[in-house]
């Protein structure tokens, strides 16, 4: 299957990395001197996705004056404002469900950096409504989010795993829903709930950026990693 469009989830406050975010937006936070941001465009556009929706609230007027259409990304970007109160992950891709078409989406967190090839988590089974990202748990989630079993999202007391905040979703999957603030988790247990959520594990680098340690965390790695002769 292959997908065309995604949403990258940019409109949160940022609460945990003030005062950094009282002036900056979060997916403009720079990384290594890019935009956090940019890395999820690069790597959408090199997995074939040719469409992306970005979703606004905090500070979006500065997101969208530098992201512009999106051609320097090889993409083209279409917004989901949602004024000046944030949505939550579930309410702001409901409402930007008109800008995503009918086919499966992606949906990519901006507060998170990764290497992970968005072509190989952009597959969808037929009886499934979502299927999500897992990986490790970080050291500041260490009781995780999920078990997987052959593929399927459980929640079993077997080995967990923590959602990486990328996946991919029908739109039948927020089947039900009204327009508003709410989150996603609940509408992830529906479906597990039902069967019909399935999942993969994901072994490569992986932050959480949400607060200003995680992010000097990610800036330490990339310096170690830079610095490395196996690097070159």
């Amino acid at each position: 299957m292959s997908v065309g469009r995604a949403i990258v989830l940019a409109a949160g406050r940022g609460e945990r990395l003030r005062p950094l975010t009282d002036a900056v937006p979060k997916p403009l936070v720079p990384v290594a001197g890019k935009p956090l941001i940019a890395y999820h465009l690069e790597a959408l556009a090199a997995a074939g996705v040719s469409e992306v929706v970005v979703n606004l609230s905090w500070l979006g007027a500065q997101i969208r004056a530098a992201l512009g259409s999106g051609t320097r990304y090889g993409i083209r970007i279409t917004y989901s404002e949602e004024g000046s109160e944030p949505l939550e992950t579930g309410g702001g891709i409901f409402r930007a469900l008109p800008l995503l078409g009918s086919a499966p989406f992606l949906v990519v967190n901006a507060d998170i950096w990764t290497e992970m090839d968005f072509r190989r988590c952009a597959r969808l089974a037929d009886d499934a409504d979502a299927h999500i990202v897992l990986t490790s748990n970080p050291a500041h989630h260490p009781r995780g989010d999920f078990a997987l079993t052959a593929g399927r999202v459980v929640d079993a007391p077997a080995e967990r795993l923590t959602y990486t905040g990328v996946g991919v979703y029908r739109p039948e999957f927020f089947a039900g829903c009204t327009a508003g603030k709410f989150p996603l988790l609940p509408l992830l247990r529906r479906a597990l709930a039902a069967g019909r959520l399935t999942g993969e594990r994901f072994v490569g680098p992986w932050f959480d950026v949400g607060a200003p340690d995680r992010l000097a965390a990610l800036e330490a790695w990339l310096r170690a990693r830079a610095a490395s002769p196996q690097a070159c």
